[in-house]
């Protein structure tokens, strides 16, 4: 069962994933702090490149199935065209009110 946009308790993972589920490059851009970074798989990457290839281009979707008491980290399945579907975790560095790191891999 998934958990609902509005029940996700930290505002910027909120605009995250409203913006990754919606395929809305500014509105993502607009969730990130300048500068913030991302890995995948304990792997860096460039956040660009990443999300581009693995969200917009192919239709990326989370449907987040548990977060943590603070809000900042979640499990989710995630779905897109190259991969199809996969579960996921997720944990966010929040700084004043923006995402400034983003880490996800296989849960």
């Amino acid at each position: 069962m998934s958990i609902a946009l509005d029940q996700l308790t930290e505002p910027a993972v909120r605009a995250f994933v409203a913006a990754v589920n919606a395929g809305d490059r500014n509105a993502l851009q607009s969730a990130l702090t300048l500068g913030a970074t991302m890995s995948d798989d304990g792997s860096d990457r460039d956040i660009a490149d990443w999300t581009e290839r693995e969200i917009f281009s192919s239709e990326g979707h989370m449907d987040v199935l548990t977060q943590t008491g603070d809000g900042l980290g979640l499990v989710a399945n995630y779905r897109n065209d190259t991969w199809g579907a996969m579960r996921t975790a997720w944990r966010f560095t929040v700084d004043n009110g923006k995402i400034s790191r983003f880490e996800t891999g296989q849960a």
